[in-house]
């Protein structure tokens, strides 16, 4: 049994390495070749870091996005519903993903941060729709957001 899954694993972190390799010869993901490194995604789709983090990061064969804040990655403006805020905040998430390969249908957690807990209904109308059923896991907390924002959302994605 340990033979099978350290084949499985094995055979899992091969495709891994391949698909980011694939996507690194795009210019897409960068990292140093070394499967067992993290690799940083970056998109020019979703807002730059306004900190000393990364949009996300590769590890295991997971993603780990950062938090995304309502902020269009074009004009930097951020919309003044929650509504709209969750629309572009799941833009931003969607645009990290994509860029490293994977869907919204391999998210397996996701983490949303509320300016106020009575936005949750509103909230979860928009977010209902970006999954479709496939629904990952999910944890929601009342928090003091960065920028006045009234919504942020990080995610982790299971790699194809």
């Amino acid at each position: 049994m340990k033979t099978t899954f350290k084949l499985l694993l094995a055979t899992v972190m091969t495709l891994t390495t391949f698909a980011c390799n694939q996507n690194a010869e795009k210019g897409q993901i960068n990292h140093n070749g070394d499967h067992k490194e993290k690799m940083i995604v970056h998109t020019e789709n979703s807002p730059k870091a306004i900190g000393p983090y990364s949009q996300g990061n590769i590890a295991n064969g997971f993603l780990f996005t950062s938090g995304q804040l309502p902020i269009h990655p074009k004009t930097g403006e951020i919309p003044e519903t929650v509504e709209e805020q969750t629309i572009q905040v799941l833009e931003n998430l969607k645009a990290i993903i994509e860029e490293a390969g994977a869907t919204l249908e391999k998210v397996v957690k996701c983490t949303v941060y509320l300016e106020d807990m009575n936005d949750f209904s509103k909230m979860n109308e928009v977010y209902a729709s970006y999954f479709k059923g496939n629904y990952p896991a999910r944890s929601t907390v009342e928090a003091s957001l960065a920028k006045g924002a009234f919504v942020e959302i990080d995610a982790i994605v299971a790699l194809p």
